[in-house]
This record gives C-alpha cells, structure tokens and sequence, in this order.
C-alpha cells in the first residue's frame, strides 16, 4: 500500500522549502517591507525563522525568552546577514533536517513557527501571492497547539475542535483557576468551541483574541463552559 500522509518531519521540511520558495521570489524593496508584527520587517522574520530552522536541525526546541527577546535576536541576525545569505542558511538547514528523526517536541513547535509566520506574511504582502500554507503541516500545526491546549488544561469537560486536523478535550481556565467542571465520559461533552484552522492557530498565538474570533462569527461556542478566553494565547 502507498503511504500517502506525510509524518510531521516530512511536513515541516515540505513547508519550509515552499515558503523558501516564496522568500526568494521578493525583490530588495519587498525585503525591507514592514509587516504585521509590530516592529518586524519581511527580512526580519526570514532571520528569525532561520535561526530556528538551524536550532530545530541541531535537535533544539524553540528558543526560551520573550516575545521582546525573539524580536532583538531576529534583527541583530538580520544586519548579521544579508537576505541573500539567509536564503542560503534556510537551504542547509532544510537539507539536514530531510530525512532526520526529530521528536514531536522539537517538530511541532518548528512547524507552527513556519505556517503562523507565513500566515502574517500573507497579511503583510497583499499584493504578492499568499506566502504558502501546505496542508500536512497546517495539521501538524493545529494538531501540536491543540496539544498544548489539552496538557496545560487536562479536562474533560470541554470539547476543542479544529476539523479536520484536531479534537481535544479539556477543562477551562476561570478567574485565574483551572475549573475542571463535571467529567464527561462519553459521547461529545455539552460544551463545544469549534473553529477553522486559521483563526485557531492565530488566537493561539496571539493574532486575533478570543473575543474578536467570536463576534466574527469564526468561533461556535455551545454551553456555559465553552470560554477560552483566560487560555489563550498559548504563545506568541
């Protein structure tokens, strides 16, 4: 039989050379573009992906610290080196993790790094062609935050689901205090947040809030328990 899923690892490098890809389709003016985050330019985040592209091939997760902290890194990369020169490093740091046993931990996170900043390079450049969302790793993507979710909050209360990536279920956060509720323990519980992939990876990472998912109509939330609005986001 032909295995036609892609595993996490394959996912991730799948992503990173389509969006290396688009980085090297942008002229000098669009590298010095402003984006969405506040602070950063298109060469920015092409430094900051690489320096953890090139932690994830050393077997490392994420880079602990501030969202403030990643942001100083990302720049003093990027007068390190020319965006030429970071086309380059992405490549080889693409290579070495092709074919490479990497652990979910080190995987997902790389992986939710490459789809969210393609997301915001989407928003940043309307007038270029949508920076490159694969599939596999969108589900890798929803499916590590989801994750997250369900260890930091273990319930079984609330049901989350991001269709047709990832379910989990979980309790709620409320005044500071995780309130597990009652245990449901079958069928569907009878509180339910359901979302698209999108606007479930950009309230988890700080993009949008809770509150502005919902009122968008991007968010159903079913029974009195169905508030993430103290979880999330899960990072930034």
């Amino acid at each position: 039989m032909v295995r036609t899923r892609r595993t996490p690892s394959e996912a991730l490098v799948d992503q990173g050379r389509q969006l290396l890809g688009w980085f090297a389709d942008l002229d000098d003016a669009d590298a010095s573009r402003p984006t969405v985050l506040e602070g950063w330019d298109v060469h920015a985040v092409l430094a900051h992906l690489d320096l953890g592209l090139q932690r994830t091939a050393g077997g490392l997760g994420p880079e602990p610290g501030s969202a403030e902290g990643s942001r100083q890194r990302a720049l003093e990369h990027a007068d390190r080196f020319a965006y030429g020169a970071l086309l380059d490093r992405v490549d080889e740091a693409l290579e070495r993790l092709d074919g490479a046993p990497l652990p979910p931990d080190v995987v997902g996170p790389a992986v939710v790094e490459l789809v969210v900043h393609a997301d915001d390079l989407t928003r940043s450049l309307p007038d270029r062609d949508p920076a490159p969302q694969a599939k596999p790793a969108i589900g890798v993507a929803c499916r590590a935050l989801a994750g997250v979710l369900e260890t930091r909050y273990p319930g079984r209360s609330v049901e989350v689901r991001v269709p047709p990536h990832a379910a989990v279920q979980i309790s709620v956060l409320r005044d500071g205090r995780l309130d597990p509720g009652p245990t449901h323990t079958r069928g569907t519980p009878p509180n339910v947040v359901e979302t698209d992939a999108t606007t479930f990876l950009r309230m988890a990472t700080g993009r949008t809030t809770w509150a502005d998912a919902l009122a968008s109509g991007k968010v159903a939330a079913s029974g009195l328990r169905a508030d993430l609005s103290e979880m999330l986001p899960l990072t930034t």
